[in-house]
């Protein structure tokens, strides 16, 4: 996500402070981290940061490699091309592959961050230059003009090293280039390696472009490791693969700090955005949405009750909110505006959500058309960018008041997050109403009544209560919206339990027997929803995936489910058509579902619910919202279904 000026400069300000680590993905919102290890470790000699022991498992196949298979030491490093922090980090790479020789080898990784709009770009360039054998020489390139990323430079830069320039530039198309970007920031985020630049050094994390002696420092320590394991009789080939065998998949989930019961912001109305309603209403609604976002989609007739309803008594002010996995959003949005500018937001607003899969540019100028908008003057608008900077406000606006998911709303300054049913948004407004009665009744002007509603509402807001010393804070409880997703139980059980899952992962195999166990326990009490998210370093998860949604298709899910769990280590093709011919599915169909890719688009939407509601690993299960992270025992589970039990009125499980 690109922020508007002054906040790009104020990022940029505290990234000088904290070593460039902005923690990003598939969710929305870009944040500051601090630049200390995860887990404590004990004091480094000579004032240097501690280095966290944790050796990580992190993948290095089809990637671009640069030093000898035999090095004893492997550097994995996460960069982004636009980031200036990963450039001096660059600096002391070159540095050390001088000093250390044959022993270090590098490895690449794409971690483009969506507020660098060049990086993605330069990546995908970078990488259609290796396929011509010039990966690392464009690498230099690009690090060393990296104020020049625009597509002219690129091809400049590929013009100088001597590519062939058909090829190259055909390549860039390559859906391929796309799927290393999207599998290299799943696998970064897994490590919790969020931010640019992060280095794994023989699987230890090294966070940010830090002095060279802390690389030194490091590099020296995993040399003594290595240099054993040869002198042992391990081939130099297979240190790395050695060091790696028993390493962590993925990072430990970080504490989540207490969240307030209710959350009030002072939201500013600006005199640009589209409204509907009197400035003088008795409560405003200031929604954040996404024109491609089916939760926003579905909030639409609860806004046009609440319009009919409400006419007089709420205004709602309609503010931009392009989540970055949605392709079209951000054009989508300026499109609105540029009929705003003519009078018909609302009228174009209703045209994109009644056609959410439809919003290319082409479609874009035929909805402007239909309208009767002046044509010309539309297209201008998009052609200039003229309203993209508003859409970019409107982004960085939300993202500070923690808006960073779409719909939310905020009413009279309460926060309000979800595409919630009418009866939910009445009894707040009605709330707003009654203070707002209170406050006219006391001499307040009509024209100051949202500002004085707001500020009253922050100043009351409730905190929440103190935790009990020691006690680990439990994250809040999040909207996990089951979907299209496959679901084994009562459709109306009182407790839904959502896992987000990888077929290939031991982990998630070893839950399954545990989730049996409680569907035995608690009968028609529980319902439990299946959401894909295969791991970038399991290389037949993905293709798993797909197989067991082709056998959903044909109403045999949890069968074709139990199969792949049974038989994890043989999930190739062959064996994918095997199982489905053994449970009886129509293996034509079947198979066609898989060469057309039928499902990646909901595999893909899975895996980025799983990046927006903090499901990093697998796996990781909410019940009624609420999350438990692992393979956890069945009393784990049964602890919070049995609260989540009483609070329905509900018959908690017998002891077994």
């Amino acid at each position: 996500m690109k922020p508007n000026v002054i906040v790009a400069l104020l990022v940029g300000l505290v990234l000088g402070f904290v070593g460039g680590r902005v923690s990003t993905g598939p969710s929305t919102k870009s944040e500051v981290a601090k630049a200390a290890p995860n887990s404590p470790a004990a004091p480094a000699p000579g004032g240097r940061r501690p280095v966290d022991p944790t050796v990580f498992k992190v993948p290095i196949e089809n990637s671009p490699t640069h030093g000898s298979a035999d090095a004893l030491v492997t550097v994995v490093e996460f960069s982004d091309y636009e980031c200036p922090f990963c450039s001096r980090a660059n600096v002391t790479i070159e540095k050390l592959q001088e000093q250390y020789g044959k022993k270090l080898r590098v490895v690449m990784k794409q971690n483009p961050l969506s507020f660098h709009p060049r990086a993605k770009p330069a990546a995908i360039a970078a990488m259609a230059a290796g396929e011509q054998g010039k990966y690392w020489e464009y690498h230099a390139k690009l690090f060393a003009n990296q104020k020049k990323l625009d597509d002219a430079s690129l091809e400049q830069y590929a013009k100088e090293l001597g590519l062939n320039l058909d090829k190259w530039k055909a390549e860039l198309n390559n859906p391929k280039f796309q799927d290393i970007i999207t599998r290299d920031q799943a696998l970064a985020n897994q490590l919790g390696a969020s931010g640019t630049p992060a280095f794994f050094i023989n699987g230890r994390f090294l966070s940010g472009a830090q002095p060279i002696a802390n690389f030194q420092a490091l590099i020296d320590e995993e040399l003594v490791k290595a240099e054993n394991l040869v002198k042992s009789g391990v081939p130099a080939s297979q240190v790395y693969a050695k060091i790696i065998e028993k390493g962590s998949e993925r990072a430990a989930p970080k504490a989540q700090p207490q969240q307030p019961a209710a959350k009030v912001q002072k939201v500013e109305i600006p005199s640009d955005s589209p409204s509907f309603g009197p400035a003088t209403a008795k409560v405003t609604i200031v929604e954040w949405s996404d024109f491609e976002c089916p939760f926003c989609s579905r909030v639409g007739p609860t806004l046009a009750k609440i319009k009919e309803n409400y006419a007089k008594d709420v205004r709602v002010v309609f503010r931009h909110q392009p989540l970055p996995f949605h392709p079209n959003a951000k054009l989508a949005a300026e499109a609105s505006h540029a009929a705003h500018e003519q009078g018909k937001f609302w009228e174009y607003h209703d045209k994109l959500f009644a056609n959410q899969k439809a919003m290319d540019r082409a479609s874009l100028e035929k909805y402007a058309q239909e309208l009767g908008l002046n044509l010309a003057k539309f297209k201008a608008a998009l052609d200039s960018g003229k309203f993209k900077a508003k859409v970019e406000a409107d982004m960085a606006a939300g993202n500070a008041l923690g808006a960073n998911g779409t719909p939310t709303f905020f009413i009279n300054g309460r926060e309000f997050v979800g595409a919630q049913p009418f009866e939910a948004f009445k009894r707040v407004i009605d709330e707003e109403i009654g203070k707002a009665d209170k406050l006219l009744a006391a001499g307040t002007k009509p024209e100051e009544l949202y500002a004085k509603l707001n500020a009253e509402n922050v100043a009351n807001a409730p905190t929440a209560p103190a935790a009990a010393p020691g006690a680990p804070a439990e994250p809040p409880v999040q909207k996990v919206d089951v979907g299209n997703a496959p679901v084994k139980g009562d459709k109306n059980a009182p407790v839904t339990i959502v896992a987000f899952s990888d077929f290939e992962c031991p982990f998630c195999s070893r839950v399954v027997p545990t989730l049996k166990q409680l569907e035995d326990q608690y009968g028609g009490k529980i319902k439990v929803a299946f959401k894909n998210q295969p791991l970038p370093f399991h290389a037949n998860a993905k293709l798993a995936a797909a197989a067991a949604l082709a056998a959903h298709e044909q109403g045999k899910f949890w069968e074709y489910h139990d199969k792949l769990f049974a038989n994890q280590r043989a999930l190739d093709r062959a064996s994918l058509e095997k199982y489905a011919q053994e449970l009886g599915l129509n293996v034509d169909k079947f198979k066609a579902a898989l060469d057309q890719g039928k499902f990646n688009a909901q595999i893909e939407a899975d895996m980025a619910q799983a990046s927006s509601v903090g499901a990093s690993g697998t796996p990781t299960f909410f019940i009624n919202g609420r999350t438990l992270v692992g393979a956890q025992p069945v009393d784990a589970f049964k602890r919070v279904i049995d609260e989540e039990l009483k609070k329905t009125g509900g018959v908690v499980a017998d002891s077994k």
